[in-house]
């Protein structure tokens, strides 16, 4: 055992008490129904709360698969803590069903601002039992990462750290509209299995009217930034609470942005950003990250030097490309890494036109080519429904000379036309071995995906925030259309999201660019809009319209 895991909480033979379907009540009257596993001490001695609240139903228990890090028993609950791991260490476990949702009753308001005041009443109801501590923190996957950001945008006296693993943060940006592009497939099949679970299961028994909203046309109704979105969003200047913010590498169509904007820019003094791979689940229930999560809460619930605030900052699973199994993680001071070299690689256009189903139209170069080149694609049919075979324009390099890293965000700009209004870009990274293979990965549903990273921009949605944009990160106002003239050329920059890759020797980078969704894009497809139908797309590189893909290469230490 090492010094660090010696000076964690150790388990103890602790009798669990489970109490269900405790009543919270809420500042406007209302109440939520929760569940509470917490160790029995001694006379007068207390303990520390982890909070979760979701729409998931804690009473439906997780059956998990035969190769999680931890059994199965019939407290697990999906996407949660461990109670059967937890209360023996000497932690008590608060699972709340939110509004509308599993035994609570109320008017469903997923994500919302809602739902963080509920949760900021959750915190300090528990605060005050008396067998707590008054110290509550925060740990979850996903929805029950995501609540964490906007409960503490509200600053509840008695949250003390917060660990969103694998978290969504800006509602907009990073959930329903990837660089201003509905994203349709996640959310539309969310909605409507939530809906399912709750009405077609067994809460319908005891709360018929459970889950009865109107997200999706809510979504689809608000599909600038506003307010509205700010609201139920992270609002970084408010987070001010000891942050630990979990990453996945895999992510990228869904949480990792939250979470490394989280770390970049969460006004918290004391933070932390690891960053891991393989499934949505499987790390978040393994011993090495329950070690990562127990020496945090240690630390800030019950004042236990862990050494964990002594490490560096930043911690990296480095992917070496096609392993089933986790890589070896790393230790950083910071995100970016200073050490970075940004480096652009410029697109060459080399053809005119599509050049078939596994062909390239161009190559990726370290200098820019001195005539502007062109190349022409169709958008499409439009609207949502499959299209077979590839489509847009691809980009590669020469074989590597030497194994090159990849690791942090990434931005694609480029010069666009298009016989339309509007434009929709899809960039996709690929690592291609000798062969001509695609060098695959783990995705969140634990399937191989044969890409790297993704970034999303539809051109009419180009206008950057200046003040929020920063020369590797992009971030756009969503605040207004800027229509395309017929023609009319235009330079849009990317937001890539970031990644981490060796590209060995001898392999290719590869970076498609598509008018819907491509390669490897899994469940997270997105809604190609009627302007995109029998539209002709152009991209543009060369002369005074450089298009380039800015890579952070790490050198070799």
């Amino acid at each position: 055992m090492s010094t660090a895991q010696q000076q964690m909480s150790q388990p103890k033979d602790y009798r669990l008490i489970v109490e269900k379907d405790v009543r919270i009540p809420m500042r406007d009257g209302s109440t939520l129904l929760a569940d509470v596993f917490r160790p029995e001490g001694a006379p007068g001695e207390r303990f520390p709360v982890i909070m979760n609240l979701g729409p998931y139903q804690k009473d439906k228990v997780w059956l998990p698969p035969e190769d999680l890090e931890e059994e199965g028993n019939e407290y697990m609950n999906w996407e949660t803590a461990n109670p059967m791991w937890w209360c023996p260490r000497g932690y008590a476990l608060l699972r709340v069903d939110t509004r509308g949702t599993g035994k609570s009753p109320g008017k469903c308001e997923p994500s919302s601002y809602q739902e963080a005041l509920d949760s900021y009443d959750c915190v300090e109801w528990i605060a005050r039992r008396e067998w707590c501590n008054g110290s509550v923190g925060t740990l979850g996957i996903s929805y029950h990462a995501a609540f964490q950001w906007r409960l503490a945008n509200l600053q509840p006296p008695s949250l003390k750290a917060i660990m969103p693993w694998e978290g969504r943060a800006d509602q907009y940006r990073d959930q329903a509209y990837h660089g201003g592009i509905f994203a349709m497939g996640f959310i539309g099949q969310w909605a409507i299995s939530t809906m399912a679970h709750h009405l077609l299961g067994r809460p319908r028994s005891y709360n018929p009217d459970s889950f009865n909203t109107s997200l999706l046309y809510d979504y689809m109704r608000k599909d600038l930034d506003s307010e509205e979105w700010r609201k139920n969003s992270a609002q970084w200047e408010k987070i001010k609470v000891p942050l630990y913010s979990v990453g996945n590498w895999g992510g990228f169509a869904m949480h990792l942005r939250g979470n490394t904007e989280g770390y970049m820019c969460a006004a918290s003094e004391h933070k932390k950003l690891r960053i891991h791979t393989g499934s949505h689940f499987h790390p978040f229930h393994a011993e090495e990250a329950r070690i990562d999560q127990l020496r945090w809460f240690d630390y800030w619930l019950k004042g236990i030097d862990t050494g964990v605030m002594d490490e560096p900052p930043v911690k990296l699973e480095i992917r070496t490309g096609g392993s089933r199994k986790p890589y070896a993680f790393r230790y950083e001071n910071e995100w970016p890494l200073a050490r970075t070299r940004w480096t652009k690689m410029h697109l060459r256009i080399d053809a005119a036109t599509p050049t078939g189903r596994d062909g390239v139209e161009g190559a990726l170069v370290p200098d820019a080519p001195a005539r502007e080149g062109q190349v022409e694609y169709s958008s499409g049919p439009g609207h949502y429904r499959p299209v077979s075979g590839r489509s847009g324009a691809s980009f590669v390099t020469a074989p590597l000379e030497e194994d090159v890293e990849v690791t942090g965000p990434i931005v694609l700009n480029l010069w666009v036309s298009s016989s339309s209004e509007d434009m929709d870009i899809y960039a996709t990274l690929r690592n291609i071995d000798p062969q001509g293979r695609d060098v695959e990965e783990v995705g969140q549903r634990g399937e191989p995906v044969a890409c790297v990273t993704k970034g999303w921009l539809r051109a009419s949605h180009r206008k950057l925030d200046a003040e929020r944009t920063l020369p590797y990160r992009p971030y756009h106002a969503h605040d207004e259309r800027q229509w395309l003239e017929p023609d009319q050329v235009v330079e849009c920059q990317v937001e890539i999201w970031p990644t981490s890759m060796v590209f060995a020797k001898g392999h290719r980078i590869r970076l498609d660019i598509t008018p819907r969704d491509g390669h490897a894009s899994g469940h997270f497809t997105h809604y190609s809009a009627d302007y995109n139908a029998g539209a002709t797309n152009r991209i543009h590189s060369g002369g005074a319209r450089l298009s380039w893909l800015m890579l952070p290469i790490i050198p070799s230490k």
